[in-house]
Parts: structure tokens; sequence; C-alpha cells
């Protein structure tokens, strides 16, 4: 509470905190479009087997079904009458050029074979991705979804490094490293030989997922007073949304992964540049006995919010009587245990373990395969982005209005629940499912977000970084386990879609056991977070001898 006064004595929300907000959010939003970058550089084309001729072995490659009906011949055709993908005549099949012939499934599976020349890509969608590049199609098919879950997997790895060197070493250097890590491994991606080089680079690159996210949303969190940080917070939100409409956009225009992978990836080196003029958290620099980086830090920020005459009357004295008792108390560094050392501390991060794995598990369960839909692919992203848009949008009314928790736990339902009634929608009315999928999605990214806000409003600032960084683990795990799950559908078709329903309700119950923080001051120490939580038992003790005082009286008066 005496931190955020003077805050609000150097202007509260002014110039430096919109300015602070619209240039962070911008390397957030293209971060988003990393995340989601596998929809369309790993996107599957139509293909088929690569027709040749026995004998010499001479493979057609330019031998498409659009060349007539001779394909026939060599590829034998599926129920929806399109060449197979992955089988062709092990001899060509004149016979079957005459319109008159059929063929009985039996003959048809005793003359077929695997692919041995390769494949067909259709290239009207997608002029190139890394599936037709290095044929991650058929028994290599899984390699696919493999490269997705290095991608989270470099996600989770930063979430547990940047989350540690954050706390240590302030957030705006972990920031600034971020950037130009994202810069070198995004672009250098685009010119890679091979598969195997192409997941390295994607897994340093997730790394940074982790650091820019966790970093921005902390240094906006600790540079807003308690009345603003709703707002800025969800402000973070919006541009991971924006991400995903601009991503649709940017990949209409360029069809080819390499240059695609390259765009989205320069903007970054832009960012790093600029990015050497943050100022650091006051409030990391204080409680790590920096005092006069924090001073210096406050009076510029004054300086830019007009109230200069403020600022300058803020000292080290000033700071120290508003700061002595949580100073006193700060451990030098944390680790991830100590999230589990005290009762209320322990009881936040087990709720939290639970909220981020299950929100991340289901978004990114609908989010990564936009395919499934049968829609246009292009199509799809746009709508699940634009959906987005006005879920988060409520969700901050509610937020601010109603609370975190209650709003949470309300989109946690809806969207679990609109996962589960997709599945009895039938698959003819494509619109109608991806339209249901989208709302659903959009939900899951609103209780995403709130649950940004929400953990770093519940974690003091003295283990805020670490606490961060380990439930966001928590959500890369789920977004790694996710694409697995798909897996099951050829054994239990409606079973991914009931897991991928099930999880957001449980997260939602879940909720309801934390603390709400809305109107809260920021807590700064793991004293103050147990100090607070033990003011609410003995309230309800108070409560309770005061009726059975009542109770008593009034037997007595009968």
């Amino acid at each position: 509470m005496a931190f955020n006064d003077v805050l609000e004595s150097i202007g509260g929300v002014g110039c430096f905190q919109i300015s602070q907000v619209l240039f962070l959010v911008i390397p957030v939003c293209l971060i988003a479009c990393h995340n989601f970058l596998q929809n369309f550089t790993a996107a599957i084309p139509d293909y088929h087997c690569k027709p040749s001729i026995q004998g010499n072995q001479t493979f057609l490659s330019n031998f498409t079904a659009e060349e007539g009906i001779l394909l026939k011949a060599f590829i034998p055709m599926g129920r929806n009458q399109k060449p197979e993908r992955c089988l062709q005549f092990a001899t060509i099949q004149w016979h079957l050029l005459n319109p008159n012939t059929t063929v009985a499934e039996n003959v048809t599976e005793k003359h077929t074979q695997p692919c041995v020349g390769g494949w067909v890509y259709d290239t009207t969608v997608f002029e190139s991705t890394i599936v037709s590049e290095w044929d991650l199609v058929c028994d290599l098919q899984t390699l696919r979804d493999v490269a997705q879950s290095i991608y989270m997997a470099g996600v989770l790895a930063g979430a547990i490094v940047f989350g540690v060197l954050s706390d240590r070493f302030g957030r705006r250097i972990p920031l600034i490293s971020s950037y130009l890590q994202i810069a070198i491994t995004g672009i250098s991606t685009a010119f890679l030989p091979s598969f195997s080089s192409y997941c390295v680079f994607r897994f340093m690159a997730g790394m940074t997922f982790s650091g820019i996210v966790l970093n921005s949303f902390s240094l906006i969190l600790e540079w807003t007073p308690t009345k603003g940080r709703t707002v800025a917070g969800a402000c973070l939100g919006y541009f991971v949304t924006f991400g995903q409409i601009i991503l649709a956009g940017v990949a209409y225009k360029i069809r080819n992964w390499r240059w695609l992978q390259f765009a989205v990836s320069v903007p970054f080196f832009i960012a790093f540049l600029c990015s050497w003029k943050l100022l650091e958290s006051p409030r990391w620099l204080l409680l790590h006995k920096k005092s006069h980086r924090a001073i210096r830090n406050l009076k510029k920020v004054a300086a830019i919010n007009g109230k200069t005459e403020e600022g300058e009357k803020i000292t080290q004295q000033v700071l120290n009587s508003h700061m002595q008792t949580e100073t006193s108390k700060l451990k030098s560094s944390h680790t991830i245990f100590d999230l589990f050392r005290t009762p209320a501390l322990r009881r936040v991060t087990c709720c939290l373990m639970v909220i981020w794995f299950s929100s991340s598990f289901s978004y990114y369960g609908l989010a990564m395969d936009v395919q499934k839909f049968g829609l246009n692919v292009y199509i799809v992203q746009m709508m699940f982005g634009a959906l987005d848009l006005p879920a988060v949008l409520l969700s901050t009314f509610t937020m601010i209005f109603v609370g975190r928790r209650v709003t949470i736990a309300g989109f946690f339902t809806v969207g679990g629940l609109m996962v589960l009634v997709n599945m009895f929608v039938p698959e003819e009315l494509q619109t109608l499912r991806t339209a249901q999928a989208a709302l659903g999605k959009g939900c899951l990214a609103s209780s995403f977000i709130g649950a940004y806000q929400y953990s770093g409003e519940l974690y003091p600032t003295e283990i805020r970084q670490t606490g961060m960084g380990f439930v966001s683990m928590q959500a890369r795990i789920g977004a790694m386990v996710a694409p697995l799950i798909y897996m099951l559908r050829d054994s239990f078709p409606v079973l991914p879609s009931l897991i991928f329903g099930a999880a957001p309700l449980l997260a939602g119950v879940i909720t309801c056991f934390l603390t709400e923080t809305r109107h809260s001051p920021l807590l700064e120490t793991i004293a103050e977070m147990e100090q607070r939580a033990r003011k609410v038992q003995p309230l309800k003790e108070e409560e309770i001898s005061l009726q059975q005082q009542a109770t008593a009286h009034s037997k007595d008066s009968v």
C-alpha cells in the first residue's frame, strides 16, 4: 500500500505508464505469432504418392491429379474419390482407366504398397511448408506434432530459466536478452537445411516466449498503481489476440514457410535496439537494496508524467520509511521449493498449478489444430482471433467490477461447456462447429489472460517471478500434452473433446479456493502474504463467538 502511494504521487497512470505498456505489448503481439506459427508453416497440404513407371523406376514429378484420369492407374482412390495419400499400386493398373471398371477392396489391398518415390503436394493453398519440404507425412506425420511439442518444451524451459533469472537479476536484462535471442533464432530457422536443426532452433525460440511475456507483464504490473493494474494487464491479452489475427493476414500473403518465418522474426531486432530505454522495476530494486537506482528511475518517471516537483521529494529516507518492514524480511534469493514453504504460499501455488495447466491444455488443444474444422485455415485462424477480442474485453470489465475470482471461474466454466457441447454438433455443420469452438477458445483465452493478472497479484514481489515462472511451467506442460491427446481420436473419437472440456471445468472449481485481489495492493513479501491470509481466520472465529453469545442470550431470555 505504501509503495502504491509513491506511484500515485508521481503521476499514477501517466504518460510513462501508457507509453511503457504500448512499447511492451507490441513484441508480445509478435511473439504470439511465433506461438501459432506452425498452424501455417507446418500445415498439411493435400498430397499423394509420386506416380512411377516400373522397370526403370522413373518418377513423374510433375504428374498431378489435375492432369487427368491417368492417375487412377497409379494411385488407388479413397472413398471420397480422392487419391490415397500413402498408398500406390505395386504395378500400373491400366485397366482401371476403363470407366466401367470397378475395383473390389480386396484387390486394391492386394496390389498396393507404400509410396516408394516420394509424394506430390498441392501448392494451391500453401506454397511450401515443413511438411512438404521434409516429407513429414504418412509414417512420419507425427514428427509435425513433435516439432510443436519441442517448441512448447522450449517455452517450458524458458519459464523455469527466466523466472529464476528475473527474480535474481531484474526484469529488464532478461527481457532485452529475450528480444535478441528470438531475433537470432527466428531468422536462423528460416535458413535451416534439416528438420532436426529446425527443432533445435524452435526450442530456443520457444524459450523466449516465457522471457518476453513474463517480464513484460511484471514490468507493467510493478510500474502501475492499483487502480490501473487490471486494464494495463489486460492490454497484454489483447495484443496476444491481435497477434493471431495479424499472423493470419501475414500468412495469407506469404505462402512460403521460410519467408513467413523470416517476416515474423525480423521486427525483434528493432525491439532489441529500442528496449535499452526501459526502466527497471523500482519494487525489485528496492527489495534488492538498490535504492539509488530506484530513486533515479522514479524521478525520471515523475518528470515524464509532469510531476518533477513530487519526484524531487523522493529520497532514500522516504522510501525506507515505506519499505523498511519489507526489506528487513527479504530473503536474498528464492528457489521453486520456497513456493511450498508456507501455508498460504503453498495453497496459492497448488491451485495455480491446476489453473494454468488446464487453461493452456484446453486452449492449445483447440488453437493448434485449425485444419480439423475443414474450412479455409486462414479464415479459421481469423475467426479464432476475432472472437477472442470481445471475450477478453468482457472479462476485463468483469474483473474490474466483479472481481478476479468470479470472472476466471465463470469463463473457465463457459469455455469447458462450449467444448463439450461441440461434441454433439454434426461434422457436416463445419461453420457452426468452428464458431462454437472459437467461442470456447475465446472464453479460455480470457481465463488464461486473467490467470496472468491474478497470479501476479497473488504472489508477492519477493517471489513473483519465481512463482509466475513455475506456474507458467505447468501451462507449458499442458501445451505439450495437448497434441498427444489427438492420438486417441482413432480409437475413441469423442475422448479428446471430453478431456479438453473437462479440464476447464476442474480449473473453474479450483479457482474458487483462491483469495480475491480486486482493489488490493500488491504484496511485497511472503510475510505480508501470510499475514493477510491469517487475518481471515480470526475474523471468522470472532463472528462465530458473537453468534454463540447471541444464541445463549436468547436461551436465557426464554
